[in-house]
């Protein structure tokens, strides 16, 4: 398309904005960036409408079509009821309203309330910030058709975000995603009922947190671990976010007393003034939490993001240094503990299963089938993990974990859970000191026992549609020319997940994956025993890179060996793919 057609296209959508129908602000800002010469905000703000991805509606606030702003959420909202009411024509209807700490979180939190009961459906609207977690699991408890949590989880302050949810409390997945957004393509701004029903909105508060809480420490596995090590020193930072009552309230629910939280970084705000990024991926955002850590001499520091749905972990190496762990060795740590500690209480009774995303490590599948666990293969983001709990059930589901910092150790939330993960990780840590020992000594460990598994990720960024262009350009190269070798590796094995093909790139056999969907992934399995994955990012402006390279460990002392030999390989691919 040609870029005069781009132009006249935001024109025309822009020009609607200045309806009576939308409020003066909003006018007077679509008529500056109507008369601006420089054409570029119109189009960033006009061209696209916002989607739903792997993380929901997500975008930075402003005026347009492309921003979060109230008549997006509205228009998001009232196809969502419209589709709700479609589907349950003769039932009481309810739905669960969360937010985060951002800015104009409670604006849009309240808009949606307004809205969902002006369309006659009650709504439970939690009465501050909460973690995801908690709506998902309120949408279960309360007996909801759906819900919704307005959060853009770890992006940069100038985003906010809105996640839909269904009545199992998982993000929608097929077919009501697409069903959704097509309910919300056919609302035009005056259909939006923004006058809402006071007596449709109950608000939920501490009580309905208490319930939460004791539902989350079911998950303990070793009680007289923490009995123990009670006063084990944990360092806990919110990152400004909605954690900052919940995580520290859990974990003395487990019997922790000896907690710390990071003061400047517990008060939320949706600036978050003392970090670059409010993620527990980057090691900045540890910083301050780890200036504590080693202040009091921690046995343990964690994080969450501003929702609360991940988890970052710290933990002392074998010299006493504070090492950040990679969500794949959380997830590792998590799954080797759970289905050890089930073992030794005799409550696997067969069939269990757990489920990781296809990015991340394979060593969870090698853990779960030496200890004859079913492990799932799903897409990227929790709504798939819960389908497949959907499917199989929730009383054999062991747990189930993602790469990006993300984990949820109980059915009883369907998306990934930084409170419960928080608190069993706590746990875990109380557990091998009673033992003796380390995280990171058990992490060696269990390299030791299943192989050792070294990751990597990076993404490139490129911004705007022309950024979105170059990006789709990239997944067809890569597709449509695929290595023979990759640093002196042969590519034996390719997944496309956009045909769902497996490809024998020595035979040429070709097989069927089986998902139900189709996703815009490309996998490739080289004979070293690498695993490459590539994928534009569902919810931001980048692709992404995931690395994966398998070696053995002799023993916990072949770590350091080992670790250098599969990072001086993924060095290799990076460099082999022109990446860096």
């Amino acid at each position: 398309m040609e870029n005069n057609d781009i132009i006249k296209i935001a024109r025309a959508k822009a020009e609607k904005w200045l309806d009576k129908a939308y409020d003066e602000k909003t006018r007077a800002e679509a008529k500056r960036m109507l008369e601006n010469t420089d054409t570029t905000e119109l189009v960033e703000s006009f061209y696209n409408d916002l989607e739903f991805g792997t993380g929901g509606l997500r975008g930075i606030m402003g005026v347009g079509t492309n921003r979060m702003n109230i008549y997006t959420v509205g228009a998001a909202t009232q196809g969502f009821s419209n589709y709700i009411n479609k589907m349950f024509p003769n039932e009481k209807k309810a739905v669960c309203i969360g937010h985060d700490c951002r800015n104009n979180s409670r604006l849009f939190s309240e808009t949606a309330a307004n809205i969902f009961s002006a369309n006659g459906i009650h709504v439970y609207l939690f009465e501050d910030l909460r973690p995801t977690p908690e709506m998902s699991f309120a949408i279960r408890e309360l007996g909801c058709k759906g819900g919704v949590i307005l959060t853009a989880s770890h992006n940069p302050k100038e985003y906010n975000g809105y996640k839909a949810y269904w009545d199992d409390g998982s993000q929608l997945v097929p077919p009501h995603d697409k069903n959704v957004i097509n309910e919300v393509k056919k609302v035009q701004v005056s259909d939006i009922k923004f006058e809402g029903v006071p007596e449709m909105i109950t608000i939920l508060g501490k009580d309905f947190d208490k319930k939460y809480l004791d539902k989350v420490k079911t998950l303990s596995l070793s009680p007289e671990a923490i009995q123990k090590e009670h006063d084990l020193r944990i360092v806990f930072t919110p990152l400004h976010g909605t954690t900052y009552e919940l995580v520290p309230a859990s974990l003395r629910n487990w019997g922790f007393t000896n907690i710390h939280t990071v003061p400047e970084q517990s008060i939320p705000n949706g600036d978050f003034p003392t970090v670059a990024s409010a993620n527990p991926e980057e090691p900045a955002a540890f910083k301050m939490a780890l200036d504590l850590a080693r202040k009091i001499d921690a046995d343990l520091a964690m994080a969450c993001d501003p929702d609360g749905d991940r988890i970052g972990i710290a933990v002392k190496n074998d010299a006493g240094e504070w090492t950040l762990l990679n969500g794949n060795q959380t997830n590792i740590i998590f799954t080797e503990y759970i289905i050890r500690r089930k073992k030794e209480l005799n409550q696997l009774k067969g069939g269990e299963y757990t489920v990781k995303t296809i990015v991340t490590t394979e060593l969870i599948k090698d853990i779960a089938e030496k200890n004859h666990i079913i492990c799932y293969d799903v897409y990227t983001g929790f709504k798939w993990i819960a389908d497949i709990i959907r499917k199989e059930g929730g009383e054999k589901f062991i747990g189930g974990g993602e790469e990006s910092f993300g984990y949820m150790p109980g059915a009883f939330t369907r998306d990934k859970d930084g409170v419960s993960a928080t608190s069993l990780m706590a746990e875990i840590a109380a557990w091998v000191k009673m033992q003796n020992k380390t995280l990171y000594s058990f992490l060696k460990e269990i390299y030791a026992k299943y192989g050792f598994s070294q990751e990597r990720m990076i993404y490139i960024v490129r911004k705007g549609l022309s950024g979105a262009q170059e990006i789709k350009a990239m997944m067809e190269e890569f597709r449509h020319n695929t290595p023979k070798e990759i640093n002196h590796s042969p590519v034996v094995l390719k997944k496309d997940y956009l045909s769902l093909e497996a490809t024998n790139l020595q035979t040429g056999e070709k097989t069927h994956l089986d998902f139900e969907t189709k996703s815009d992934v490309l996998q490739f399995f080289l004979a070293d025993g690498s695993k490459i994955s590539v994928r534009p990012s569902g919810t931001e402006p980048k692709i992404k890179f995931y690395f994966e390279a398998r070696t053995q460990m002799k023993d916990i002392n072949d770590y350091e060996r080992a670790q250098q030999e599969a990072n001086a390989r993924i060095d290799a691919i990076i460099k082999d793919l022109k990446l860096q």
